[in-house]
């Protein structure tokens, strides 16, 4: 009874775990999108957004790493850092600056449906710099994926043309930054969980953000003198952000990638919920119909990657086992020789 009663217990937790998650992720993306909405709190500044969080969340996992030592820093050289990080944090800051700005134009259930996209951009660019072969059966999945997110965008109410280029730059740098990760990080044996990458990646996302700041946001927010720093609002916007990196830090190792991305959707249909219900976003039935047809394309998708994985890992399994059997063989055969020179 005790083990029974231990299993749920980590079962509860695991689950416990993901409430929070999709809590806080649906928190930050319904704040953001309330902080810089014209008709909400109206600071349609997403540069200065994204560089608050940056620079919150770089103070905070720097005391985590360095001062606190909660978390081990990962060995990196100044070269790595150079060739492998400042790319990846220049992608990033695209990707949290389009993604931002697409708030002020777009719906929050809308962008939700366009972010479905996000596989079909990773698997095009795998393609593209010949990482991923290119699959017949996995194409015409990435192609109902688009057929789906064409068919919401068509039944979009309010479509922004200017939003939407926005939040589809933004998936493509993001798919970018998502495969060079795997190229230039954990091809080279480095793994960054969500605290050491804020610790490395944030502070040159920042950087990096200032360039367009002076040029586009500096100007205006110089000039509106009425504006004074809510350090309310953004500094429980910015705790949010940095909770969410927290939780997806807590998160690995307790739960399956399969409960992540089932997680993933329950959110997303949570958002295009409170979107419509709270918000008062108008998501028509042409909507809802082509986000399913893309709903089941990832999930498609998803199963078949998770299979995949799942295959890769009994080969590896598979290959250790025939190792340390033949180790064993050559033992037993060392033994026998040994018994028969006694003899």
């Amino acid at each position: 009874m005790a083990l029974s009663d231990g299993v749920v217990k980590k079962v509860l937790i695991s689950y416990a775990y993901v409430a929070i998650w999709i809590f806080l992720s649906f928190t930050v993306i319904v704040y953001n999108k309330y902080i810089l909405d014209r008709k909400l709190y109206n600071w349609p500044f997403p540069i200065s957004l994204t560089m608050i969080h940056m620079a919150f969340c770089s103070s905070l996992a720097y005391l985590l790493v360095k001062v606190f030592k909660l978390v081990e820093p990962v060995s990196m050289s100044r070269d790595l850092y150079l060739k492998s990080v400042v790319p990846i944090g220049a992608l990033y800051a695209l990707s949290l600056w389009f993604s931002n700005s697409a708030y002020i134009f777009l719906s929050v259930s809308f962008i939700q449906m366009l972010k479905a996209l996000m596989p079909v951009a990773v698997y095009s660019i795998g393609i593209l710099i010949k990482k991923d072969p290119f699959k017949s059966a996995t194409m015409v999945n990435m192609l109902s994926i688009s057929f789906g997110v064409a068919i919401a965008a068509y039944g979009e109410a309010k479509f922004n043309s200017w939003g939407v280029s926005l939040q589809l730059l933004a998936v493509v740098f993001e798919a970018t930054r998502l495969v060079l990760i795997q190229i230039l990080l954990n091809a080279k044996g480095i793994s960054l969980n969500p605290i050491t990458s804020l610790y490395y990646v944030a502070p040159c996302c920042f950087v990096f953000l200032c360039i367009p700041w002076i040029v586009v946001e500096f100007p205006v927010l110089k000039e509106t003198s009425s504006f004074h720093f809510d350090f309310v609002i953004f500094g429980t916007n910015s705790l949010c952000a940095f909770a969410l990196n927290l939780a997806v830090f807590l998160l690995v190792g307790k739960t399956s990638a399969l409960t992540m991305n089932v997680a993933g959707v329950v959110k997303d249909w949570l958002l295009i919920a409170f979107s419509w219900s709270v918000i008062k976003d108008t998501v028509t039935p042409i909507n809802l119909i082509g986000y399913l047809i893309a709903f089941f394309g990832v999930a498609y998708y998803n199963h078949a990657k998770l299979q995949a994985l799942k295959a890769a890992e009994a080969q590896k399994k598979a290959q250790q086992d025939n190792v340390e059997a033949g180790k064993l063989l050559e033992e037993r055969d060392e033994d026998g020789k040994k018994s028969e020179t006694q003899d």
